[in-house]
């Protein structure tokens, strides 16, 4: 049986957590066998879509891919501004990586739109948009499962093509760490050629505007000085840049990357000069 990774914006609650997970046992073949793990996101789609995309690289590096299956749930219900009845939301779609690992979920604004260059097929899961208010639970728990269980081939899919999913152009914050570093969809290839390290770089983010230095890494600097650098996310060829404040933690005030720009949200955007 393969294992289970869920991102979602309502894994912060172990209440959540657990009806999820007591509805998936009932639906895998042997409850027993059950391997799965929680990952917390927000409630933008290109929070999940970073999370997502971290986590499947590192799972494609050092894991096993192909014993893998990823279910995400961010789904915000940003298609309207209106109320919907049967708490409809993003189709359900489930998709298939180069890699061999399959990933489900509402297709909802940039959910899975890191992925797409990775994206081998695309397949729709008819009627699992609406239903009940907690789908993850009622409606996606058992597909989570029978996809655990191998069964893909005994799901009503349709093949979709990848167009459904948006390109996500521009750059954006990512995800924000646990020490305040601020993860970005910058990658190295995006800035090669348009700025040499040592330069400062002007960088808003939230409406706030700051000069950072570019270095070749977090501790490339000297301590105190607002930096922008190839981080630990991303491809190991091609990583993605965080934007950040060398501490040492012992300083009264140890203000880091997020401080410096008002406490910017993941999905917050990012312009360069």
């Amino acid at each position: 049986m393969k294992k289970l990774i869920i991102v979602a914006d309502w894994a912060h609650d172990s209440l959540t957590n657990q009806e999820f997970q007591t509805a998936l046992e009932g639906f895998a073949k042997d409850p027993r066998e059950v391997r799965s793990s929680y990952v917390a996101s927000t409630p933008s789609t290109l929070h999940t879509s970073f999370i997502l995309q971290q986590l499947i690289l590192t799972e494609e590096r050092y894991g096993r891919p192909r014993e893998t299956i990823f279910f995400q749930n961010t789904d915000p219900r940003i298609q309207t501004k209106e109320g919907v009845e049967k708490s409809k939301g993003a189709e359900f779609i489930v998709v298939l990586l180069k890699s061999g690992i399959y990933v489900c979920g509402p297709n909802a604004g940039y959910d899975f739109s890191l992925l797409k260059p990775q994206i081998e097929y695309v397949y729709r899961y008819p009627n699992l948009d609406k239903g009940s208010q907690f789908r993850s639970r009622d409606l996606y728990s058992r597909v989570s499962a029978h996809l655990m269980d191998g069964m893909e081939d005994e799901l009503d899919l349709e093949e979709e093509s990848s167009n459904c999913i948006p390109e996500l152009r521009g750059y954006f914050v990512g995800h924000i760490d646990n020490y305040g570093n601020i993860k970005t969809t910058i990658t190295h290839e995006d800035l090669k050629g348009k700025f040499a390290l040592g330069e400062k770089i002007e960088i808003t983010i939230n409406g706030v505007t700051k000069k950072a230095t570019y270095v070749s890494n977090l501790f490339g600097g000297i301590p105190g000085q607002l930096v922008i650098y190839p981080g630990s996310s991303g491809d190991k060829d091609n990583p993605n840049f965080e934007i950040s404040i060398w501490r040492h933690f012992t300083e009264k005030i140890a203000t880091t990357g997020i401080h410096e720009f008002n406490i910017p949200k993941p999905g917050a955007e990012i312009a360069l000069r």
